[in-house]
């Protein structure tokens, strides 16, 4: 059986942040969402340039907390895809909130506002549909 881990505190927003309030784990978090980023060399070609000693360390602790999992590419015996489980493609509503106060108080990039706010426009109805598109992708959920 698992060791239940202790916390600081037991607060909502502090078992949140603890799991995954840093920068670097939501933007791998939104690299496998948005641009179907799988591997970890493609977390490194990202446009923040993480160091590859935080990604390692970001991608174990995702993993300890239940954010992704991995597997062995079958086409590739060395080499690891990481998906997310339910409790990561949970996250994706977080994401765009996240994104929805950048498109009103930061100077945000056209092509990705422009993405963003097609997502917004769509509203319930439309991240209903990428949640379900990213269980099929990462849970292997049929439709």
């Amino acid at each position: 059986m698992k060791k239940q881990k202790k916390y600081k505190s037991y607060c909502p927003q502090y078992l949140a942040l603890e799991a995954f309030g840093d920068k670097w784990t939501l933007l791998i978090i939104r690299d496998m969402m948005i641009d179907g980023k799988k591997y970890f060399r493609e977390f490194l070609q990202s446009k923040e340039k993480i160091a590859t000693n935080i990604l390692a360390n970001r991608l174990q602790v995702m993993e300890e907390e239940g954010i992704i999992h991995k597997k062995k590419d079958p086409s590739h015996k060395q080499k690891i895809i990481y998906l997310l489980t339910e409790k990561g493609v949970d996250l994706f509503p977080i994401l765009i909130e996240n994104a929805r106060w950048s498109l009103k108080y930061k100077p945000v990039n056209e092509q990705d506002a422009i993405k963003t706010q097609a997502i917004l426009d769509g509203g319930e109805e439309a991240i209903r549909d990428i949640i379900k598109k990213l269980k099929e992708e990462h849970l292997g959920e049929k439709k």
